[in-house]
């Protein structure tokens, strides 16, 4: 016997979607893809919340923004969760409209109040749970909360520091850019977004320029550098060689428990580093 349905209702009971659609662009990725094609050099500072009262950062905040900064990351640890987490995001955006963009150390790093969230694989893990089991268990929270998800391709190089050995990384070495390269284009094959090169928070160096140089030749994607960026010539390689984007959190950090004035000071001095080196490209 043949089984029918309520008009407009599958076997689910649900109402089909008439049409078939592709991935859409959120407005946060939007204006990062605008910048990049204007001036493919932008500065976001990495907040951690667990390290920074919520008065902390909005003094960090402030600075950054009147600095010029382009977007916040925020998370990085494994303490990045819940209130702490909430409470950042909501002091930074007490003193400044730049886009928040979740940076998860693990799948509890998530708030409603965030703009968007890297939904990030770590590409070159040889765990199957940071490379899809973790964004399966974050998936439906993440819609429910209505966050806009940047596809990003994680990649991780020597020395790796904390996030490689959480994330039971299989380092890229820092001496054969093709292999970081080949990655990148893999996750570009497979729809990705975004690529981030990471050294691990507090890397003696960032990722090397031949590195960077290798990947911006295999990918149209935006490219991130994070780890290891503290001065202006250091942002000034990595955009020089290829890179969008570059994360600054330590520097700063250390800058603003001096003196938020010679924060503010190096926040400024690292953007006009980045957009003087877009510029030149």
């Amino acid at each position: 016997m043949m089984h029918t349905h309520a008009k407009g209702k599958n076997a689910n009971g649900a109402t089909p979607s008439n049409s078939i659609t592709g991935p859409r662009m959120g407005s946060v990725y939007q204006k990062i893809l605008q910048n990049a094609q204007k001036n493919p050099g932008q500065v976001f500072v990495v907040i951690d919340p667990p390290d920074h009262t919520p008065e902390q950062v909005k003094e960090i905040a402030a600075a950054a923004d009147r600095a010029g900064v382009h977007a916040f990351a925020v998370g990085g640890s494994l303490g990045a969760q819940g209130k702490i987490l909430d409470d950042c995001i909501t002091a930074i955006k007490s003193v400044s409209k730049k886009p928040i963009i979740l940076f998860p150390g693990n799948i509890a790093t998530l708030s409603p109040h965030a703009d968007a969230v890297y939904f990030m694989s770590l590409f070159n893990s040889t765990d199957p749970y940071y490379i899809s089991g973790a964004q399966v268990a974050a998936a439906y929270p993440v819609s429910k909360m209505k966050i806009e998800t940047i596809g990003t391709a994680y990649l991780v190089y020597e020395p790796g520091q904390a996030v490689g050995w959480v994330g039971n990384a299989k380092l890229l070495p820092r001496n054969i850019p093709y292999l970081g390269a080949v990655n990148a284009l893999a996750a570009q094959m497979l729809g990705m977004q975004m690529i981030i090169l990471e050294s691990g928070s507090g890397a003696p160096t960032c990722v090397p320029p031949e590195c960077i140089g290798a990947v911006r030749k295999m990918v149209h994607l935006p490219i991130v550098v994070a780890g290891g960026v503290r001065t202006p010539e250091d942002v000034a390689r990595c955009i020089g060689a290829g890179a969008d984007i570059v994360h600054v959190g330590t520097s700063i950090v250390n800058a603003a428990n001096g003196s938020m004035a010679k924060a503010e000071k190096l926040m400024k001095e690292l953007v006009h580093a980045a957009q003087k080196a877009g510029k030149a490209r």
